[in-house]
């Protein structure tokens, strides 16, 4: 399959191996998008700015440790980029919109990315089993909540694969997913300690446990100091944030 940009990048990709899962990601995403209220995830509602406040602090932290080279010279990919929250978000920190490149399964995803992100920013409207990166072209690679909503064992491996590919040999995966398991929907699957060590042999991973449970985290974000407070004990977490580095 070649890989495309610019608005050729807003086609379909046909006939590839892993279609049928592809389209089961597209209709989740396009069935979540009809029943989840808008607002439910937007930083204009304290219930999920409390998870965004504390992802960020994290995320930074953790990019300020691993680097291997300033922030203003890193080349960083957002593999899932929805619609462009972290692309957004990292020129603020001092990374170039030049160097930043945001890449998703779907077109809607990658228009709305387009539209609120930086010119510089480059996007991409691509599964994410075949990048258009040259090998060894990225510093880092954003992963967030991406493994999770892919089932199919075979493409876990084969995006996992391709991640690694683009990467330098100093660069690293800046992992965010759930390792706890969500009974109440069917689309999606917790990535485990096991899960990484077998879709990223032979790296080095350093995890922590973040992000308190969803409905608890709701329920105390506007009282102040108690989400900070549970999110201390980890017995509360459901995601791991960290990193992945080939030795």
């Amino acid at each position: 399959m070649a890989s495309t940009s610019g608005s050729a990048g807003l086609a379909k990709i046909q006939d590839h191996p892993f279609e049928t899962e592809l389209n089961r990601i597209r209709a989740a995403y396009e069935r979540r998008e009809r029943e989840v209220p808008r607002d439910r995830y937007s930083d204009t509602n304290p219930r999920a700015a409390v998870f965004y406040r504390e992802l960020e602090s994290n995320i930074f932290d953790l990019l300020a440790r691993k680097c291997p080279r300033p922030l203003s010279e890193l080349r960083v990919l957002d593999l899932g980029c929805g619609e462009g929250r972290w692309l957004r978000r990292l020129p603020k920190w001092g990374l170039l919109s030049e160097n930043l490149s945001g890449v998703d399964l779907l077109p809607g995803r990658v228009a709305a990315s387009r539209a609120s992100c930086h010119p510089g920013v480059r996007f991409y409207c691509v599964n994410a089993a075949q990048l258009p990166f040259a090998d060894r072209s990225l510093d880092v690679v954003l992963c967030m909540t991406v493994f999770s909503s892919i089932l199919d064992e075979g493409l876990r491996m084969a995006v996992a694969t391709e991640m690694l590919r683009v990467l330098r040999p100093d660069g690293f995966v800046l992992w965010y997913d759930f390792f706890a398991r969500n009974p109440a929907s069917g689309d999606v699957r917790r990535v485990g300690k096991a899960d990484l060590a077998r879709l990223f042999p032979d790296c080095e991973i350093g995890l922590k446990r973040v992000t308190v449970v969803a409905p608890l985290g709701r329920a105390v974000a506007t009282i102040p100091g108690l989400y900070s407070a549970l999110s201390r004990f980890p017995i509360f977490s459901t995601h791991y944030l960290g990193y992945i580095q080939k030795r």
